[in-house]
């Protein structure tokens, strides 16, 4: 019999999340989908995604659309990164390796967590030539800091990144509530974090050449700093929800980011991006690319690599057909115009993306 491929299997992104969570204990689910105290930050994410509605021009020629763009000097087949997810071998066996494996293979980047396995080089060597960039939460001093950067820079990473919207490790209380306390492990060091200052920032630009990532810019103002410190890519983020409860949406925060920034530096954004038209969105506010986090690893723990690699193209198809349902065929041409403000049809929530979540599979 023949083995079924992922893009038979699948075909809407949905189905990736009924497969993975039967695929995961009520554990690792939980770590996955769920945030921090009331998890109002995550919900908030996705209602601001669902604010905003857009606003479609016709009789223009689409035809010829390009959803390619280049960050870092590399070649982005859709304006997507893979965000940094912390034990990604928790999901799938090579974790990191795998995830990287699937960007190279469909032409996209990642950004790795430090803590996940199986670790900076290997990932590297998966990755091929896709555009990696290293994620480091500070665990050390700094010559701890200086020797993970210069790994890194070894192994052929195209970008450094600092996380800096975690000063401290947030009260999960799906883990909490079950006592789950599998990360624990993964709080050594945690003494340095709190520590890190824009001193730091200004001390890495000083001793590496690579482009410097803040990841977790919540506002103008830190916007405004992170470029007066040079640094080359402004990433919009909350965590996902996971550290700071009662949180602005990402695409709240993303305007008053674009503007302070003012096209000195290229700007990503992440939060509950679901679809393509989530894609749109964040590209007409301004954003350069987007990070997905939980909708790559659904695709992971699904089905692995072939997973992760088909959630890419669904959300490919989607982004084409809204862009030329918008009437645009590059991603540039994307502006606030083709946006206005909605009120939201369905509750917030992590999958409230996907309304027919609860549909039976399908069999043939």
């Amino acid at each position: 019999m023949a083995v079924e491929s992922a893009g038979e299997r699948f075909q809407t992104l949905h189905e990736f999340i009924a497969v993975a969570h039967s695929n995961l204990t009520r554990n690792i689910w939980d770590y996955l989908v769920g945030g921090t105290e009331t998890e109002t930050t995550l919900a908030r994410n996705r209602q601001a995604l669902d604010s905003l509605a857009l606003r479609p021009r016709v009789l223009c020629d689409v035809a010829d659309i390009d959803l390619s763009v280049t960050l870092l000097g590399k070649r982005l087949r859709i304006p997507v990164l893979c965000a940094p997810v912390g034990s990604l071998e928790v999901f799938e066996a090579n974790g990191a390796a795998t995830v990287a494996a699937a960007a190279d293979s469909f032409g996209i980047g990642m950004l790795l967590s430090s803590v996940s396995q199986p670790g900076l080089e290997a990932t590297a060597a998966a990755g091929g030539d896709a555009l990696k960039i290293f994620q480091l939460y500070v665990r050390g001093d700094s010559a701890w800091v200086d020797d993970y950067f210069r790994r890194a820079i070894d192994a052929g990473y195209d970008a450094l990144c600092l996380t800096v919207d975690s000063a401290y490790y947030s009260r999960r209380e799906r883990d909490l509530a079950k006592r789950f306390f599998r990360w624990r492990g993964a709080m050594e060091g945690r003494t340095y974090q709190p520590r890190v200052t824009w001193r730091d920032v200004d001390r890495y630009k000083s001793k590496f050449k690579l482009p410097l990532v803040l990841k977790g810019i919540a506002s103008a103002e830190d916007a405004a700093l992170a470029i007066e410190h040079g640094v080359e890519i402004v990433y919009v983020s909350n965590h996902g929800g996971r550290q700071l409860d009662h949180g602005q949406g990402t695409m709240e925060i993303l305007p008053e980011v674009v503007a302070a920034v003012g096209g000195r530096a290229r700007i990503v954004v992440d939060g509950g991006i679901s679809r393509g038209t989530d894609i749109v969105k964040a590209l007409a506010l301004g954003a350069d690319a987007v990070g997905i986090g939980r909708l790559y690893v659904y695709g992971l723990a699904a089905a692995g690599a072939g997973g992760v690699v088909r959630v890419l193209e669904l959300l490919e198809e989607e982004l084409r057909l809204a862009m030329g349902l918008l009437g645009v065929t590059r991603p540039a041409a994307l502006t606030p115009a083709y946006l206005r403000a909605a009120s939201p049809t369905t509750a917030p929530g992590v999958h409230s993306a996907f309304p027919l979540l609860t549909l039976p599979p399908w069999r043939y």
